[in-house]
């Protein structure tokens, strides 16, 4: 007799991702590992308000303010492709009870490889446990990079640490001067 497979109740409940933030004039893809709770209650990338990444991105593009009010979300996901940025997760779910990637547990990885990107010239792995997936993300010809994690729980980091390294990389991509 086959016995039915429980999951492990520890983990934490089955959680899905949110869809990508992407076009055709992508140029750099920024992956992070999971959305933390907040991103997932909201809908929304980056969405826990101790994030970093949204004010990073401001810090390397000061003279184009995000948007912020209404809509903001929307408006911001525009700014982002304007800027030839993509977002996206190495999981497109997995079990996990709070937002820390050291509590995922049975993740089931993205195709990233199917986004097809026609202008894709960087991978940007948004911390340590999405640069795990460098080895397939590598498979898409285009350079690999490990980002400071912009997560609050990456404290060791400074802002300013953390700003040098991303704009380091969307300048060698020449998205910024």
């Amino acid at each position: 007799m086959k016995l039915p497979v429980v999951p492990d109740a520890a983990a934490g409940p089955v959680l899905t991702g949110l869809p990508p933030i992407v076009s055709p004039k992508t140029v750099v893809l920024v992956l992070g590992s999971f959305p933390g709770v907040r991103s997932l209650e909201l809908q929304q990338y980056y969405a826990h308000p101790q994030n970093q990444f949204w004010k990073i991105l401001q810090a390397v593009w000061p003279d184009i303010p995000l948007p912020s009010g209404v809509d903001s979300y929307a408006r911001r996901c525009r700014w982002l492709l304007d800027r030839g940025l993509g977002v996206w997760d190495v999981y497109a779910s997995c079990e996990r009870e709070g937002s820390l990637d050291s509590a995922i547990r049975a993740p089931v990885a993205n195709d990233i490889a199917g986004l097809h990107l026609p202008k894709l010239a960087a991978i940007a792995h948004n911390g340590g446990e999405s640069f795990k997936h460098a080895r397939h993300t590598r498979t898409l010809g285009v350079p690999v990079y490990q980002l400071p994690s912009t997560s609050p729980a990456n404290a060791s980091w400074s802002f300013e640490r953390k700003l040098a390294a991303w704009r380091e990389v969307l300048a060698a991509h020449k998205l910024v001067a």
